[in-house]
């Protein structure tokens, strides 16, 4: 099958992996260029990978590049990927699929006007792991799900990240940061949601920077950082999740499925491995062992899944529709705390196929 050529845009702390696995383990991709706002920074990492580096507008107007990668901050998601649709090319962003729900509509919009394939991370949920979880819900090891719960607890971002201030401006937070891992992999195990409630607070309204090179750096918080919703899926199943920059520490699971005949653990939705647990009514848990192979850091498997869609004329797993129900899903949680009311949402999309369990390792298909 033909090779895939792509560029990167955004050399930031998330690029390496995509560079990583884009190059090395996907053989349907051909990573041709990077661009960034820091033209130096798209240089190095050239040299490094044995690439060009470009201007986003050369790469734009390079015809051979089918597929951007936009690793921007998500203040820039939405005009990247407007430019790339607009430059007649295909394109898969990190999370958030955009800041405001309305561009994120816009951008599925002109996508299937241009008859071009948007897609949108986490594609963690093509891991080892939660597609383990997605088999046995499909096989009813658990019988009809009726509830979830997950939990994504931490005390923030400003300890560790060596830019952490945009976690805590609009587009930030903790639903917005880690939401789309969490939302994701529910929406693919459960289906898509109906309605939600919600509930949020601020508990600090300034926050000082603890790693380098910003220590001592004293930053404004403008968004919620312990949010709570409620979710009613379409399929009838209730979930609740909770996300914070509040908490220290937390003994609760990452996320679990709850049916009429037994009950999931699913793991951590930001990796791709496991562990995976079960517990059938009258048994106690038990691990499972995982049914797929991408159990180390595959990040790129959602553009590689692109890349096939694009080749195979089908819809890509990681779809616009799916990033952009999540990111409804997010400010509908933020809305209906605000209104005090259920927030019903517009927007739906199908449960992305799940992957076949007999690939060989670099392939998709």
């Amino acid at each position: 099958m033909e090779k895939v050529k792509i560029g990167i845009v955004g050399c930031g702390n998330i690029s390496p992996i995509y560079f990583k696995n884009c190059i090395n383990t996907f053989e349907i991709l051909e990573v041709k260029a990077c661009a960034d706002l820091l033209f130096e920074r798209a240089e190095a990492k050239a040299a490094e990978y044995g690439i060009k580096a470009l201007t986003v507008e050369e790469m734009m107007n390079d015809d051979e590049i089918e597929i951007i990668i936009n690793l921007t901050i998500p203040n820039a998601h939405y005009s990247v990927c407007n430019t790339a649709l607009d430059a007649g090319k295909s394109v898969h962003t990190e999370k958030p699929l955009s800041i405001l729900f309305e561009e994120g509509k816009a951008l599925v919009k002109k996508a299937k006007g241009k008859g071009l394939l948007l897609g949108g991370a986490p594609d963690t949920f093509l891991g080892a792991g939660i597609q383990t979880c997605r088999k046995l819900i499909d096989d009813g090891w658990i019988g009809d799900p009726i509830g979830a719960t997950a939990f994504m607890l931490c005390p923030g971002h400003e300890s560790w990240h060596p830019s952490p201030e945009f976690y805590y401006k609009k587009g930030g937070g903790p639903m917005f940061d880690m939401g789309p891992y969490y939302l994701t992999a529910l929406v693919n195990l459960l289906g898509p949601v109906d309605n939600v409630a919600g509930s949020v607070s601020m508990t600090r309204k300034q926050r000082t920077i603890t790693s380098k090179p910003l220590k001592g750096t004293v930053m404004d918080v403008e968004v919620p950082t312990h949010v709570t919703g409620l979710l009613n899926f379409k399929n009838g199943a209730i979930g609740t999740i909770i996300t914070s920059f509040d908490v220290y520490g937390g003994n609760v699971p990452r996320i679990e499925i709850y049916g009429t005949q037994g009950s999931l653990s699913v793991p951590d939705p930001n990796g791709f491995g496991g562990p995976v647990k079960v517990k059938i009514r009258g048994n106690e848990w038990a691990d499972v062992p995982l049914t797929h192979i991408y159990h180390e850091n595959s990040r790129g498997i959602g553009v590689a899944d692109m890349a096939y869609a694009l080749r195979n004329n089908r819809i890509n797993r990681c779809s616009g529709e799916l990033a952009c129900h999540v990111l409804e899903i997010m400010h509908g949680i933020h809305i209906a705390s605000d209104n005090k009311a259920n927030y019903t949402l517009e927007t739906s999309c199908a449960r992305p196929e799940p992957l076949p369990t007999d690939l060989l390792f670099g392939r998709l298909e």
